[in-house]
């Protein structure tokens, strides 16, 4: 699943930790499956 970085739902600057846990839903994209309003847990 393909996710970039203007999925993540947050406001202001945007970003993850590496092996943070995450919640997305999945959508089918032009290129294959890919995540959409990413949610920290």
């Amino acid at each position: 699943v393909f996710a970039h970085y203007s999925a993540i739902a947050s406001s202001g600057y945007r970003s993850l930790d590496e092996n943070q846990r995450v919640e997305f839903d999945v959508a089918q994209g032009p290129k294959g499956l890919q995540a959409e309003n990413i949610r920290p847990l």
